[in-house]
């Protein structure tokens, strides 16, 4: 789905589930209510595969403003504190402090976010008034670059691992510069191969829209099998074989049978186990 602003990641599943008739509909990895872009939803049994599809890079275009901060990081939240001077930052100096953000790092998320803290989202708790301080988790980013800085407004294109928030992103680039950010536009590009121009809309979203499974897991390796394995692995059992050589998937492999997707089997020492099963006996 291509989500629009101003509804939650929440609210396209409930569209969803009303406009397929279908109640097993998740989606993966949550969108906050300013942002646009790449939603992917699982339908039925998929929703099982939310982990490999969570797990993916994602592509960003983001617009952070410099100069004032506010208790979330982005323009739904309060300022912190008056307007600062960014005028005097520079292109050079902004395109520099953002280059930095390359590559492996220790990352602290934003109170307000989905995060837990003694089983309780941390934005319940910052919501309430308290103090939240949310330990710094890694994160990678694999690419950043600067598309134009037009007065306080900076907007970039960010590929990152899971779990990196592009808020705090803009909060670290206002640190680094001395001047303060926060975010004012998000739009998800890409999940793994992706693209959000492969989405549909909720306007005429229908069954015909759906895709096959297997759409989503093409960063694993792929393994078709016979019929007598596809009965064993409907079954759980782990059959002999290995997955093709590809340096991808962390051991996981993609069992297919007839075009779809029949399990996700973790290999070892010659034998696909499976971990998820999608397609009954």
């Amino acid at each position: 789905m291509d989500k629009p602003a101003g509804i939650t990641s929440h609210d396209v599943v409930q569209r969803v589930r009303r406009a397929l008739g279908i109640r097993a509909v998740g989606h993966t990895g949550t969108l906050d209510p300013f942002a646009t872009g790449l939603l992917i939803l699982l339908v039925g049994p998929a929703t099982r595969l939310a982990r490999f599809v969570e797990a993916q890079a994602k592509t960003y275009l983001a617009t952070a403003r410099l100069g004032v901060r506010t208790d979330t990081d982005d323009l739904t939240g309060t300022a912190l504190d008056q307007p600062a001077a960014s005028g005097e930052v520079g292109e050079a100096r902004v395109r520099e402090a953002l280059g930095r953000f390359l590559g492996e790092q220790q990352q602290r998320p934003p109170g307000y976010s989905a995060k837990h803290i003694d089983g309780e989202r941390s934005y319940r708790r910052a919501r309430r008034g308290e103090q939240v301080e949310l330990p710094a988790v890694p994160v990678t980013v694999h690419r950043i670059d600067l598309l134009s800085y037009r007065a306080s407004d900076i907007t970039f294109r960010a590929t990152v691992s899971a779990g990196t928030y592009l808020r705090a992103i803009a909060r670290d680039l206002g640190e680094r510069l001395e001047v303060g950010a926060h975010l004012t536009a998000l739009r998800r590009e890409a999940i793994g191969a992706i693209r959000v121009e492969d989405a549909v809309s909720l306007d005429c979203l229908s069954a015909a829209d759906l895709l096959p499974a297997s759409r989503v897991l093409e960063h694993l390796p792929a393994l078709q099998l016979d019929e007598a394995d596809r009965r064993a692995v409907a079954h759980g059992r782990a059959v002999v074989g290995s997955a093709p050589s590809q340096p991808r998937g962390d051991g996981m492999v993609a069992l297919l049978a007839d075009g779809d997707v029949v399990a996700i089997a973790q290999e070892a020492d010659g034998l696909l186990q499976p971990r998820v099963v999608l397609r009954a006996p």
